[in-house]
């Protein structure tokens, strides 16, 4: 069932997006110094020529108040597409991290996303004649892709990164015996995709997922998309109290809005909805800024129930629309 065109939108300065105002600040920045670093890895390939939907007259600002080179208008048309085989080497460009760059079947995980195209979206941009993949979101179920390898492998990795003994548990439920009603939250993107896309991807994506439960063939297909808990692996910067001054005196809520610094909008709205959650360390090299000293890249897992997305997405229109 084709999807509801979206709005046009009038993209607004692009901004990294969190409900602390100091990690806003602190989130302004470290987005622009990976802007600069990893912008180009995640711009480089994939095609396709069916859009689901258009965000036409785009006008995307990015702006830095610590670095002029990004001062400046850049204007993009961006496209949503169904996943098609042709993006393979552009999807797999932005998974590439995803596991904390272990040595695994992502190439099997990206057949997995592109061959599911009832369900999921890739944004690329109009007209572009290298037609790179900015952004790729799905959800796949892991109970209806148990037997892949990339899947099996994916369920270890979770299992021997959590080392909380009161998650533990939950997790293998999860990836075990209740398998089958949990979908895999896969979102990746370029750091500087602007925010206002966020709300109809999310949008698009659970819309699908409803669809998908009336309209596939079989009834076995039907099932499978009628998800109770979605996992999320993701990564943002974590404070390390550690590398704080020792002299430094801060109340115990300030450290609390300033602990956790969001790389994207929406994992802030899933933590907090979250039923649960685990923190694992990642190989990728500290950003090294003067405003991120005092803060790790930590990878975070997040167990969500399916009942509050509907929270969820009315949580990130109001979050883009205030900001």
């Amino acid at each position: 069932m084709p999807q509801e065109p979206a709005r046009h939108h009038r993209l607004l300065p692009v901004r990294p997006l969190t409900f602390s105002p100091f990690a806003r600040s602190v989130a302004r920045v470290a987005t622009a110094y990976l802007v600069k670093h990893h912008m180009h890895d995640a711009m480089q390939q994939s095609a396709g020529d069916e859009f689901k939907e258009k965000l036409k007259n785009v006008d995307r600002q990015s702006e830095s108040s610590e670095d002029e080179e990004f001062d400046g208008v850049v204007q993009a048309d961006f496209a949503f597409f169904d996943p098609k085989p042709d993006d393979f080497h552009g999807v797999k460009t932005l998974l590439q991290s995803y596991l904390n760059y272990k040595q695994w079947d992502l190439s099997g995980f990206v057949d997995l996303i592109l061959g599911q195209i009832t369900v999921g979206t890739v944004v690329k941009l109009e007209d572009d004649e290298d037609n790179g993949v900015f952004s790729i979101i799905t959800a796949l179920n892991l109970g209806r892709y148990k037997d892949h390898k990339c899947i099996t492998e994916l369920k270890e990795f979770l299992l021997n990164i959590c080392h909380e003994k009161d998650k533990i548990g939950n997790l293998r439920s999860l990836l075990g015996v209740e398998a089958q009603k949990v979908g895999l939250l896969v979102s990746q993107c370029v750091v500087n995709l602007p925010p206002e896309l966020l709300p109809p991807l999310y949008d698009a994506l659970f819309d699908e997922i409803s669809w998908a439960t009336e309209d596939e063939p079989t009834e076995e297909l039907r099932n499978s998309f009628r998800f109770q808990f979605y996992v999320v692996v993701s990564k943002f910067y974590k404070l390390n109290l550690q590398h704080k001054n020792a002299n430094q005196k801060r109340s115990s809520s300030t450290d609390k809005d300033e602990a956790f610094v969001y790389i994207k909008p929406e994992d802030e709205i899933l933590h907090k909805l979250s039923m649960w959650s685990f923190l694992f360390p990642l190989q990728t090299q500290q950003v090294a800024t003067h405003e991120l000293k005092n803060y790790q890249l930590t990878g975070i897992v997040m167990a969500v129930k399916a009942e509050d997305i509907s929270s969820f997405r009315q949580q990130l229109h109001a979050l883009i629309n205030e900001s």
